[in-house]
């Protein structure tokens, strides 16, 4: 049985996008991710161009507010920015756990600049759920 995951970020339109993607993509015998937003917004177009450079498709993907999950229990409950740690209501899960990563929608310069601060945070999302997925 494939255990549950849930990233919250404020606007889910960046990091638990990704982090759900990443999951969902790269572990997803084992796990079932989900992402919502305290906030929900839409999905960062850098985001789905960042995941698509690695080969995982996140255009379908929309925001998703935390009420749409309510009831529902997870395994694990990450929280990806420190906003959604402060205001996020508890969630029922056996381990809940903040990991804060750098926005970046918020990145300034030219779009390469700017998508180059998605990657990076990309990457950083993926090496961390390589640690604490095992």
């Amino acid at each position: 049985m494939r255990r549950k995951v849930l990233f919250i970020c404020t606007h889910n339109s960046a990091r638990s996008q990704m982090a759900e993607g990443l999951v969902n993509a790269l572990h997803g015998g084992r796990w079932i991710a989900h992402s919502a937003g305290t906030s929900p917004t839409n999905v960062h177009p850098l985001a789905v161009k960042a995941m698509a450079e690695i080969g995982i498709d996140i255009s379908r993907h929309h925001s998703k507010a935390l009420k749409d999950f309510k009831g529902e229990e997870f395994d694990l409950v990450v929280t990806v920015c420190d906003d959604a740690s402060e205001n996020c209501p508890f969630f029922p899960a056996k381990r809940t756990v903040h990991k804060g990563f750098k926005d970046p929608s918020k990145a300034e310069g030219t779009e390469e600049e700017r998508l180059e601060a998605f990657r990076k945070v990309r990457d950083e999302i993926k090496d961390w759920l390589m640690q604490i997925l095992y």
